[in-house]
């Protein structure tokens, strides 16, 4: 089958800093943040005892997916009730653990309330020298990948998670950027990546329409005003872009000072998905709610609500797993084990596919890599399929502990993090 790679994956290799064919794997969905690689010779048979170069196992509990830069893979983990967050770094070829250690010890936590989430949800970000761990409001961190130094670290970034954190961090030329939607506060903020000083703080401008008349306070605290979501930057014509959702309300952002380009509004709240982007277009699942798939427009400025909308699908799009960017398709699994294939320019469902045999969830973003599209389900199992406009089954796999965590890949490799483990499958 002839290969197809997304336009868009080459346009965002200009802003992570990162070259695509270096094996490295350098964030959340990887070096465009699209959940796209040019990676080949990648396997599509593993399990337990078969295409498993080695596995090592993680202990606590997080939902993190594994950075590879160079011969490292650093993960983050942290004790079940959230007191004490880890960093690991393993050894790329053998698997080894080269460095563990407990990065923040808190006295306070507050109690997760979901099953779904953990205390080590936001992935790290990598480059060379560094790697960047981030806990949410419970500690973000740099360390040198070379003496395991701490090199600085913030602990003064407020916002209630309420239900843990689950953005992850970017590397944007000289900042870090860090995204905080609790229901206390909205923001997203961009940090010096050398030194960790505030460069901007950008409030969301998100009319929640949720204030009781009288007190001026929302109605009910709770989900309705956060967000887990992990922002992209993109080129859309010829400026620089952050589109990051968030509860009630998707942004665009200049990321050199914050300023906010463009907004829409929807009634989704507690997002997961990350957005995807091509040719001048963001593709966004508004969240818990009314969940819905819309079709945006980045070329406006301001309220483009009721202008910028190309398409919505209102039936089968994913509350937590991120969609991949095929040519001129779009394919995503829903929480539910329901995949769709979307036609971008339309918004024409080509077709629909219960995954499995119907019993599975799913939580980690689709991947596309070597020509292929990957799903990965709760419990373990995996479906390969052809990126085309009728389903074409390529192959199953099963681990044993199933996946929370996004998958990476570097080299020949793929790098999977299941509940237990991390394993580095590799024909």
């Amino acid at each position: 089958m002839k290969q197809i790679i997304p336009t868009c994956l080459f346009a965002a290799t200009l802003f992570t800093g990162v070259a695509l064919a270096d094996g490295n794997w350098p964030q959340f969905r990887g070096p465009t943040g699209q959940g796209t690689s040019e990676a080949t010779g990648l396997p599509t048979k593993w399990s337990e005892t078969e295409n498993v170069k080695w596995k090592t196992a993680i202990h606590g509990k997080g939902w993190s997916t594994p950075v590879v830069y160079g011969d490292q893979v650093w993960v983050t983990t942290a004790t079940p009730d959230g007191k004490k967050s880890s960093v690991l770094c393993l050894d790329r070829e053998t698997g080894k653990v080269l460095h563990d250690r407990v990065v923040f010890e808190n006295e306070k936590v507050e109690p997760l309330g979901n099953p779904l989430n953990a205390y080590a949800s936001p992935s790290p970000a990598i480059e060379a020298g560094r790697v960047y761990v981030h806990f949410g409001s419970y500690g973000t961190a740099c360390i040198d990948t070379k003496t395991f130094a701490t090199l600085w670290e913030r602990r003064d970034l407020p916002c209630r998670h309420y239900r843990g954190p689950g953005s992850s961090v970017i590397l944007f030329e000289n900042m870090l950027i860090l995204s905080m939607d609790g229901v206390d506060v909205q923001y997203l903020t961009a940090l010096d990546k050398t030194t960790g000083k505030d460069i901007w703080r950008t409030d969301r401008t998100t009319d929640f329409k949720d204030l009781d008349e009288r007190t001026k306070l929302p109605k009910a605290e709770g989900d309705y005003r956060k967000a887990y979501t992990t922002p992209i930057v993109v080129k859309s014509n010829g400026k620089l872009q952050l589109i990051s959702p968030g509860a009630r309300a998707a942004f665009a952002y200049d990321p050199h000072t914050g300023k906010e380009l463009w907004t829409v509004a929807y009634p989704g709240f507690s997002n997961a998905t990350s957005a995807v982007y091509k040719d001048g277009v963001t593709y966004i699942s508004t969240g818990h709610g009314r969940t819905e798939m819309l079709a945006i427009k980045t070329d406006g400025t301001g309220d483009v609500t009721d202008s910028h909308v190309l398409w919505r699908i209102t039936r089968n799009m994913p509350l937590q797993p991120s969609s991949v960017v095929v040519g001129d398709l779009m394919f995503q699994a829903n929480d539910g084990g329901i995949a769709t294939c979307v036609d971008l320019k339309t918004g024409e469902l080509v077709w629909t596919e219960r995954l499995g045999d119907g019993k599975e969830q799913y939580s980690a973003s689709a991947l596309y890599a070597d020509g292929r599209v990957y799903f990965f389900g709760r419990e373990g199992l995996c479906t390969i399929i052809e990126p085309a406009r009728e389903f074409k089954l390529i192959a199953t796999n099963k681990l044993t502990a199933g996946m929370m965590a996004s998958p990476a890949v570097a080299g020949k490799s793929l790098f999977l993090r299941t509940k237990t483990h991390v394993y580095r499958i590799e024909q």
